[in-house]
């Protein structure tokens, strides 16, 4: 017979097992037998395939290309140094594909080692006792608890089930949640016996203990896994935006080489020199270090963001979430600490603070407290703790001081809790007979009672009972607690399941604290400050819900909508809604929750959504950014979300919008720096070509400052930290481009004209000095030709140092922001000048790159160049922060 065709006491024969779980040395043993319980993960990206496309984007094909006319040329014109030439720029594409392939290589590896700061987790007997252990360390035999939002870890047979619900679409296909129980099946097919949970589906409801049978590769998840086949995820509007700029520069800079070839030719110049000159201007367009720099801008981030309690699980979320306009919120554990005590008792009409509940020992409402709840006893950090839910563990906490002792009764069925029905009902074998004890919303378990417990009798639940019952939740949720109602009933052993909980006798109300955390208050401020709109959707009370906004200052006078209003509504009345300044959105449903992400993206807005239960895990899959949370989520949040919460804290989510804000400005900040550069590498060429001069800079000294000078202090930008003003702006808006107008002009037409002037100034500057004068003839291995070249090069670099602080910031002044607070930049700048030291005044640095040590004066007349443009810069700065508006 099946696994599932058995009755429980012989699955546990079949498998040496007990209810009690296995021996610790006995489970080791089997771990070493059967493995870790993980499956083969599909198949990524080779490594092979992943450094191949790092020689073959656009920007290296360009190179490529140019590397290519240069050996050409060499074959057609021998001894001219095109040779040289070739392999100088094979060498720069080796260099730079090896670079930006260790780049992504350290990113991906250092999003994995992130994703294993929260290994699956599973209650599992072993000894006799409750412990948490990794999902990977489970093995057959092997006794698991499950409740609702779990995955489940691996095949296991139900062995006790309370209102449990699957959803096995990842196995069968099936949509909708599947009862499951522990009786014995006389189904052929596991897949769809009612006693069998299997590996890869999930929890929707209810509680169980299941007996693991199959664990890895051995389950049906397992033998499906080589079958698996993945849809490539989509690009991310980061990388589609890198894509489209590197095609487009390379596609630009290969034209206007293919121009300047032909121009040259027209004016006559020899075959070689003309295309020298195509070259120069290829390259010179070409900022090879972009693409390792984007990456290692995200890598950066991921990693600041990880220390800030943000698991980033997809980098795209990285970006997109910095342009996030509306955030989503849940109230309980993410603006409170989760931390629930009880303030508050309503019996027999009067209010009663806990320390005096113990004279109302008679009272059913804490036998109800005692045995209506999911809670487990565990062990952590060598403590016995209670595991769940804190507000469980709050009514049992309040029980405990008002009974000494309670029996230790058989559980025999649930009616599990959702976002629906919101109340949880449990059926207890006493030795009077079946009770049922059940708590919830009180607008959901009022209409089911039809008595009430009074000053230890039982009366009938009239108008007036029911009106002070109202006026006393309304009362405790303006105090901002949580409100629960409690009752029972006994049942009598005909029953049917329909109707158990008709005719409940209602016991009385608590009120639960749950405190905000005290870090919140600031988060919601800075949230204002950056245009972003912070909307609560919670399943308490709308009172309650109030009250904890106007406490952390979320809203003062904000637009309550319940659960009923916004079924009523249609969806233009929603979205119309959804215009208020301040709103709030109380005792929803979590198909209500996912209705308002869509109505926000219909907007048009940039909507982050924050969830920790299964019902959670459609909105943060339509959400642009899902966010889950690292304590309180259940498995099936957290493999729905992009990012998640390793403290549960509201704060952090607002830490995480600004790294991805500050991911996106510093993308901006290198692309300045290094297009500048790009503009004194291409004025040489054309001043070269029209104006019939010596060339004042070699292809060979632009890759020099391309891929060594630049390279350093570029990755520094990229990795700047998040500055004071980022969250002091408005969201991006989603049209708005990586490469703007402004970025051009200021790149492009000043900071790289001001270099540019510079480098030739420099170049004149050694040329006249040692004689030349317009016209005369220069040969290209002269010292004074290669000193006029290696000063153009050295003022390139000074400039470039002064404009690495220029680019910190776009509008703020150089003088605003600390020297020496990021110190990559300043490593950067050292290795720079290192750099330029070692080509100018080493035998090696002169064969290489075509250069000759020049005197102090050459660097004394570069100086006052790199001054000027600073003050030129900070006016210009100046101007724009007084006539135009803050960014």
């Amino acid at each position: 017979m099946k696994i599932h065709q058995l009755t429980v006491e012989q699955t546990f024969a079949s498998l040496h097992s007990s209810l009690k779980g296995l021996p610790e040395h006995e489970a080791r043993r089997r771990l070493q037998e059967y493995g870790p319980n993980h499956v083969e993960e599909v198949r990524e990206e080779g490594l092979l395939v992943t450094f191949a496309k790092e020689f073959t984007h656009f920007f290296a094909l360009i190179l490529w290309l140019a590397a290519m006319l240069a050996f050409v040329a060499e074959w057609s014109d021998p001894g001219q140094g095109m040779a040289t030439l070739g392999y100088a720029i094979v060498g720069v594409i080796v260099i730079n594909g090896l670079f930006s392939f260790w780049q992504q290589y350290h990113a991906h590896e250092a999003v994995a080692a992130l994703r294993n700061l929260l290994p699956q987790q599973v209650k599992a007997m072993r000894d006799g006792g409750i412990n948490q252990i990794p999902a990977l360390e489970l093995v057959p035999g092997d006794v698991i608890l499950l409740a609702d939002g779990d995955a489940v870890p691996a095949d296991c047979r139900l062995v006790e089930a309370f209102g449990v619900r699957v959803n096995n679409a990842t196995i069968t296909g099936e949509p909708l949640p599947q009862a499951r129980g522990s009786e014995p099946s006389s189904e052929d097919d596991v897949q769809n016996s009612r006693n069998v949970l299997l590996a890869g589906t999930t929890m929707v409801s209810g509680e169980a203990k299941a007996l693991v049978y199959a664990t890895g590769m051995h389950s049906e998840f397992g033998k499906l896994a080589h079958l698996t086949q993945t849809t490539r995820a989509a690009p991310s509007p980061l990388k589609l935006e890198i894509i489209r700029l590197s095609r487009f520069i390379a596609m630009l800079s290969a034209l206007i080489g293919a121009v300047f070839f032909l121009v040259g030719m027209w004016l006559h110049m020899p075959f070689w020199q003309s295309l020298i000159f195509a070259i120069g201007i290829i390259i010179a367009n070409v900022p090879e270090g972009l693409l390792p720099t984007v990456t290692l801008a995200l890598a950066m981030a991921t990693q600041r963001m990880a220390k800030r309690n943000t698991l980033v699980s997809h980098l795209p979320a990285v970006e997109t979430l910095g342009s996030t306009t509306v955030i989503c919120t849940d109230k309980t554990g993410t603006l409170t600490r989760n931390r629930m005590t009880v303030e508050k008792v309503f019996l027999s009409g009067e209010f009663y603070l806990p320390a005096d509940t113990a004279q109302l020992h008679g009272s059913p409402l804490f036998d109800v407290a005692i045995y209506c709840h999911n809670l487990k006893q565990g062990e952590q950090q060598n403590k016995q703790v209670l595991l769940g839910d804190p507000m469980e563990i709050a009514l049992l906490e309040l029980a405990r001081t008002a009974i000494t002792a309670n029996p230790d009764y058989k559980r025999i069925d649930e009616i599990p809790f959702d976002t629906d029905r919101k109340r949880l009902s449990v059926l207890y074998q006493t030795p009077g007979g079946t009770v049922l004890y059940c708590k919830g919303a009180l607008e959901t378990v009022l209409p089911l009672c039809t008595g009430i417990h009074v000053n230890s009798e039982i009366q009938a639940l009239d108008d007036t009972h029911r009106q002070r019952l109202i006026q006393a939740q309304e009362n405790m949720a303006e105090q901002g607690l949580r409100v629960l109602a409690l009752a029972y009933r006994e049942i009598g052993p005909d029953t049917a399941r329909e109707y158990l909980e008709e005719e409940l006798i209602l016991c009385g109300l608590v009120g639960i604290e749950d405190p905000p955390r005290a870090e919140v208050p600031a988060a919601i401020a800075r949230c204002r400050g950056a245009g972003i709109k912070v909307i609560m959707v919670t399943g308490d009370h709308p009172r309650t819900a109030q009250a904890i906004a106007l406490q952390i200052g979320l809203a003062r006078n904000p637009r309550v909508i319940g659960g009923d209003e916004l079924r009523r509504m249609s969806q233009i009345q929603l979205q119309l809604a959804l215009d208020a300044e301040e709103i709030i959105f109380a005792r929803v449903g979590a198909d209500q929750k996912i209705r308002i992400v869509q109505a926000l993206k219909n907007k048009g807005e940039i909507v982050a959504v924050t969830g920790d239960g299964v019902n959670d895990a459609p909105a943060l899959k339509a959400a642009d950014v899902g966010i889950s949370m690292g304590i309180s989520g259940t498995d099936v949040a957290k493999e729905s979300a992009d990012i998640i919460l390793l403290d549960d804290n509201f704060a952090s989510i607002v830490a995480a919008i600004e790294e991805g804000r500050t991911v996106f400005e510093n993308i901006r900040k290198f692309m300045t720096y290094i297009f500048t550069s790009l503009v004194p590498e291409l004025i040489p060429y054309l001043a070269f070509a029209l104006f019939k001069i010596p060339l004042p800079l070699t292809v060979v000294q632009i890759l020099a400052v391309d891929l060594g000078t630049n390279m350093l202090p570029a990755l520094a930008l990229g990795a700047e930290a998040p500055r004071d003003d980022v969250m002091r702006r408005p969201p991006r808006a989603r049209s708005e481009r990586l490469l703007s107008w402004p970025l051009l002009l200021r790149a492009y037409l000043f900071l790289g004209l001001l270099e540019a002037a510079a480098a030739m100034a420099a170049f004149f500057y050694v040329l006249h000095g040692g004689g030349w004068h317009y016209g005369q003839p220069l040969d290209s291995d002269s010292t004074l030709y290669l000193q006029a070249t290696t000063a153009c090069l050295s003022t390139i670099i000074v400039m470039q140092v002064m404009n690495v602080f220029l680019c910190r910031h776009p509008r703020e002044s150089v003088f605003h922001f600390p020297w020496f607070a990021n110190r990559l930049l300043l490593l950067g700048i050292a290795l720079e000048i290192t750099l330029i030291l070692l080509i100018v005044y080493t035998p090696l640095g002169n064969s290489l790159f075509g250069t000759a040590p020049i005197s102090a004066a050459v660097w004394l007349h570069a100086i006052p160049f790199a001054f000027a443009m600073l003050a030129l810069d900070e006016l210009r700065k100046v101007l724009l922060r007084r006539f135009s508006k803050p960014v």
